[in-house]
This record gives C-alpha cells, structure tokens and sequence, in this order.
C-alpha cells in the first residue's frame, strides 16, 4: 500500500469519528513497506496536525462538498494538499502520487477533481490560505468550540498554546536513578553521539536534540531509562513518598508514573496499579518488565470500590484523571477532530466521582496528588475546588514544581515549545474523614 493511501484510510476514519489515530493507522501502516511507514506516519499526523487550515481550504476551492462516502477521497485530498504546503515532497511527485492513490481506491472519477484541486493549491494556496487566516480557526488550526474555549479561559496565552499545539513535539527522557545518574546517561548519549540537554524542572530529565527510535538509546533494553515528557515526571516526587507505604496509581495506564513511583522509592510495601482496560495495563506490565520493576495490577472501575479495593488504607494515591488531553495536542494532533466540546463537561463529572471514590481509600495523613494532561479549566482547578467545598477534611498542600500559573486550586502548566507538555497538578492532604 502506498503511504499516502494509508495516511487517508487512517484519516478517513478519524474524521468519521470512528477511530483515534493511535487506533486507525497501526493496521495500515502493516501494509506499508517498511522504508515508506515513516512518511505514511508523518502523512496522517501532519494533516491532523493542520486539519483545520487544510479543510478551509478545500472547501474554498470544492466546487460542492465530497459525500460522505467519499470520505476516504476527502482525506485524500487533504493529505495531498498538506505535501504541497507543509512538505518539501516536490509537487509533482505530491500530486501524482496522490492522484494514483485515488485509483488504487478504485475511484477513477476522483483523479480529475484531485489534480485539478491540488495544482490549484500548489498555484495558489499560500495566497489562499493568507485570506482565509481572518477566521481565528483557519489561523491556529484549532477547531472552533476549542479555540473559543482557550480564548476565553487564556486571554493572554491562547494563541501561544495554540502555536505550541501545531509544533512537533520534542523527546524526553526520564534516567531511571535506581540505575544511574542523569549526568552519568547524558555521557553516555554523547559518546553515542547523540545530542541532548537536561531538562529544567524534572532532574531526571533529559531533552533530546532529535527524537530517536527508543532500541538506540543505550541501556534502554535494560531499564537505564524511559520516554516521558518532563510535566509528567513532575507528578509522583508530590506524592513525597517514604518506603514502606502503601501507594495507589489510580487510571495508570501506559505506566510511565507508576514506574517512576518505583524508580523514587523502592522500598514501598505495594504499589497497586490500577486502570479500566486489561489491555490497557499489558503495556503497564511491559514496562515494569523492562524496568525489573514489582506491582499490584488490577483491572477496574476506580468508581467500584468492591471490584478492586481490598479494605487496606493507601497512603498515598496518584490520580492521573482521565481528561479532554489538550494539554498533548502536539503529540496528538487528531484530539483536534475526536474531541468535541461537550466531552469537557462530562469528563468533569467522571473525575469529580473517581475523587470522591478514591478519597475513601485514603488514610487520614496521606496524600493525594491529581493530574491531568489538560489545559481547561473545567476538568482541573475547578473539579479540585469544588472537590474541596464537598470534603471538609481536605486541603490543599503546596504545588513547587518551579513551572507554571498558580490557579485557585493546583497549578497549571502551558504547553511549551521546545519544553513540556500542558499539564495540570493538584496536591491535597487528608486531615480527618470529612
């Protein structure tokens, strides 16, 4: 299969609402070479990157709109037209490429409209687009229910979100220090001659000058170090663990924070890792492996304390609440099209009750840190404040991570551009059972 077809097989579902990209492109992307998957990748999350812009256009030069069963030559399309303006594929080979691709769908109708459209942007588009750009969603390249939303909630910072949002995202490292220290693994990549820089805030952190395939980074095979953005590695060092506690990971899946709980304190008496979906914690076992690392997995509701709690106080608990993830745009550039503005509220409520649930399990003393990958409001400070007027023997413990926009509750991290992920932290302490 060609590249650019798998890119648009994989698009067309997403934009049919059917599928994520982490979903749709695995499967087509088996049925590219292996020297062409790279492109294909770049393909499908470059043109979600830019979905918005390159949809405007379209729909300026589409004498009418594609029918729904054309969705498959919509993205097509659209995939085309991000090689002209985003790429340095030479446009000849961009629109003959994609034109072939229209009859290897076996629709042989498409190819006129296809090479029509896209000579006209490769004419034109730059030109095109600069007028389009008055329209705030066809500048940022953000849907509009979400670019509203960051204006409103970010009168100063919107834009500059939205700017991070289209960027590539950088690599991070985080140094396992149960194996090393960090300045010891950054020889290491250097006489690797791989470039990277320590990170800011995390100090087990490190930023690689160029994204790397993970099996050439030395010692990674054996556990010497893992791949997570520095905001996250600022979560579980809140939890200010001691050994011999007994710790809940609650939502915990792929098991980048439950692995670095471990890493910081190996001497816990349990650490139960818990998330709704069994598949979900096969890659949470695949890393504590890797890391030769020990946990409770359990697959579970948090919200159905008689499906999985045993009764025992935790001592801590990390919840890494499931969110609208808009925070990690950049590394999920198809959040743009799957998200929908009223996902916000109802996620809001699900973390609200997972708190309420959650805070049952834990021992009066103990901590409780809340995170999310989100940058609104609605799913962060404001689930933490209301949680707060509902528990009387809750309080808030101070967020030092060094980053961030103190909020009436937590603290709020924004996307930067060659830094961290968006990213929000509660820290609240258990002062009695009220």
């Amino acid at each position: 299969m060609s590249p650019r077809l798998a890119a648009a097989n994989a698009l067309a579902l997403v934009m049919a609402g059917k599928a994520s990209l982490g979903t749709s492109l695995p499967p087509q992307l088996a049925q590219v070479a292996p020297r062409d998957q790279a492109l294909a990748r770049e393909l499908a999350f470059g043109t979600a990157r830019w979905y918005f812009r390159l949809q405007g256009l379209a729909e300026q030069l589409l004498q009418k709109p594609l029918k729904a069963a054309d969705r498959d030559i919509h993205a097509l399309l659209l995939v085309g037209i991000y090689q002209l303006l985003y790429t340095r594929i030479p446009g000849h080979a961009a629109i003959s490429e994609t034109v072939d691709a229209a009859v290897r769908l076996k629709k042989t109708w498409a190819k006129g409209l296809l090479n029509a459209v896209l000579r006209r942007v490769q004419r034109e588009g730059n030109d095109l687009l600069a007028q389009l750009e008055r329209d705030p969603v066809i500048r940022t390249a953000h849907p509009r229910w979400l670019q509203k939303r960051l204006k409103a909630d970010w009168p100063d910072h919107w834009e500059s979100i939205c700017a991070a949002n289209n960027l590539h995202p950088p690599m991070t490292l985080r140094v396992n220090r149960l194996r090393g220290t960090r300045d010891r693994y950054l020889t290491r990549l250097r006489e690797a001659g791989i470039e990277a820089s320590p990170c800011r805030f995390s100090v087990d952190g490190l930023t690689l000058q160029a994204p790397r395939d993970v099996h050439q980074l030395p010692g990674f095979a054996e556990g010497e170090v893992s791949v997570q953005d520095e905001a996250a590695q600022l979560a579980a060092p809140l939890l200010d663990l001691k050994a011999g506690q007994r710790v809940l990971d609650a939502c915990c899946a792929p098991g980048g924070k439950t692995c670095h709980i471990l890493e910081l304190e190996p001497g816990l008496s349990e650490l139960v890792a818990l998330d709704l979906e069994p598949s979900r914690l096969e890659r949470v076992r695949e890393n504590l492996q890797r890391l030769q690392l020990q946990a409770t997995l359990k697959a579970a509701d948090g919200r159905e304390l008689a499906s999985w709690w045993d009764g025992r106080p935790f001592q801590r608990i990390l919840l890494d609440a499931p969110c609208s993830a808009t925070g990690v745009i950049r590394r999920h550039p198809d959040i743009k099209l799957t998200r929908q503005s009223e996902d916000i509220a109802a996620l809001a409520a699900l973390q609200g009750e997972l708190l309420d649930t959650l805070w049952q399990t834990l021992e009066v003393g103990g901590i409780l840190v809340y995170a999310t990958c989100s940058v609104l409001p609605e799913e962060n400070t404001r689930v933490i404040e209301a949680f707060l007027q509902r528990h009387s023997g809750a309080r808030q413990l101070p967020v030092e991570v060094g980053e961030g926009a103190t909020q009436p509750a937590g603290r709020q991290l924004l996307p930067q551009p060659e830094g961290h992920d968006g990213f929000y932290l509660a820290r609240l302490v258990k002062l009695d059972k009220g």
